[in-house]
């Protein structure tokens, strides 16, 4: 599926690889770009990737991706002014790392990891995203509808759209990493399912996994545990660019012979 000329949209754009991606879908010539996060830094990068392109390419949309009423508003608003959207890149995310059991040394009792945060990171590492995913694939459907159009038909017609997930390499277990790993193994299931549900409306659905990227996320493990516990188990002895996974992603989004997974994990090979 071409770029140029597609309507995409992007959660998680303000920062990180939801930013990269942005910045990297109006360099190849979208038409238009519903960049969407909780900070109102989102404006900013509307407003350079608009002075970049020449031409009013980008939106930003300030707001909670887990609310139902925010989703549905942002691809109302982008679909009546753009027509729908061809490319979703549902890239928010967060982090809420502790080990799932361990001791209290000062009173010896056990200490589980919290229920509620749990259920905060899987809304909006898993739940939001197959959501947004979703409405995405039901505003092609009532489109393909209202032009009188049924199951998608590979050689008559062309792709109508592409979700790409953001999962992870601690998809395959991380310590202390009990919630966002299970959030991002939940994504392939989702993904898996939904590819072979959305290709009927002309939607393809794939994963990428990055490893351990230079984004705000992992500077936030602060240099000393990047240094002792990432980049000696990275065969490129780096922190992987934000550009690089953005160029992973408009990979995926081009190649339709490509489905499923793809790992960018620069040869990372965690200790056990």
């Amino acid at each position: 599926m071409k770029i140029a000329g597609k309507v995409a949209l992007v959660t998680g754009a303000g920062s990180g690889i939801g930013e990269a991606t942005s910045r990297e879908l109006v360099n190849r010539k979208v038409k238009a770009i519903a960049l969407i996060d909780r900070s109102a830094g989102v404006e900013q990068l509307a407003r350079a990737l608009n002075d970049m392109a020449g031409r009013s390419v980008a939106e930003a949309f300030v707001g909670d991706t887990t609310n139902e009423t925010f989703r549905t508003t942002v691809f109302d608003q982008v679909c009546s002014r753009h027509g729908v959207v061809n490319i979703c890149v549902p890239a928010a995310g967060i982090t809420r790392d502790s080990l799932a059991v361990k001791i209290d040394r000062e009173t010896g009792k056990p200490l589980v990891y919290p229920i509620q945060t749990f259920r905060e990171v899987v809304e909006v590492n898993l739940l939001a995203p197959v959501y947004w995913a979703l409405e995405m694939v039901a505003q092609i459907a009532m489109a393909r509808k209202a032009r009188g159009l049924g199951r998608w038909e590979p050689k008559e017609e062309k792709l109508w759209g592409t979700v790409v997930f953001i999962g992870s390499v601690s998809s395959q277990g991380n310590k202390g990493q009990i919630a966002y790993a299970a959030t991002k193994a939940g994504l392939e299931g989702a993904a898996a399912t939904l590819t072979k549900e959305a290709i009927y409306h002309g939607v393809r659905c794939c994963v990428i996994h990055p490893g351990f990227t230079d984004t705000p996320m992992v500077r936030a493990l602060g240099e000393e545990y990047i240094t002792k516990n990432i980049l000696p188990y990275t065969q490129l002895g780096r922190l992987i660019r934000p550009d690089e996974i953005a160029d992973a992603i408009c990979f995926l989004i081009r190649n339709s012979a490509v489905s499923g997974e793809l790992w960018a994990d620069a040869g990372w090979h965690p200790s056990a």
